[in-house]
């Protein structure tokens, strides 16, 4: 029983210990770009916002999707309210109207309306797609579960985006979930 127990939590332990996406700030990600280009994976998220802690959870930390992100882009987790200035593509973006303190939702920094809007708006979550030029592929809004961000990673690092519409690519996606 004791040897059931044991094997039930270290099998847990390293599910879940291979099941998280090694997040990066994007200071670090353009680091490892200089060294090995990838696509780039950026989250933008709130801290107050319930589909992305849904996200997270649900979705960045199944195996299947983390280990993909990880073995073929530099993921960044990007908190759109944040305080501090980031640095990207040469230019310093900033968050001037940030409340220290301040609960519930604040300013939106800079660099979250540089690549994460669509059509002038920011949504949360969004994930971004960002080439190794940190050209923005596409941004997606929205939580997506397993099965729906799965064929959209594969669509990106595929480059199918330059020769199909995603919806057909879709159709032909064959899920290792």
């Amino acid at each position: 029983m004791k040897f059931t127990l044991l094997s039930a939590v270290l099998l847990l332990f390293t599910v879940s210990t291979h099941a998280q996406v090694k997040w990066m700030s994007f200071e670090e990600a353009e680091e490892a770009m200089k060294k090995e280009p990838r696509k780039m994976l950026v989250d933008v998220y709130t801290l107050w916002c319930g589909p992305c802690k849904m996200m997270e959870a649900q979705t960045f930390q199944n195996p299947v999707i983390a280990e993909y992100i990880n073995e073929n882009f530099y993921p960044v987790k990007f908190n759109a309210e944040s305080a501090g200035p980031v640095t990207f593509k040469g230019k310093t973006f900033e968050n001037p109207n940030y409340q220290e303190g301040k609960r519930g939702r604040n300013s939106t920094h800079q660099l979250a309306y540089a690549i994460a809007g669509v059509n002038g708006r920011l949504s949360y979550p969004t994930v971004v797609y960002l080439d190794e030029e940190y050209n923005i592929i596409s941004p997606v809004p929205g939580f997506l579960r397993p099965p729906q961000i799965e064929p959209l990673l594969h669509y990106i690092i595929e480059e199918a985006y330059n020769e199909v519409e995603y919806q057909e690519y879709q159709k032909n996606f064959e899920s290792k979930l």
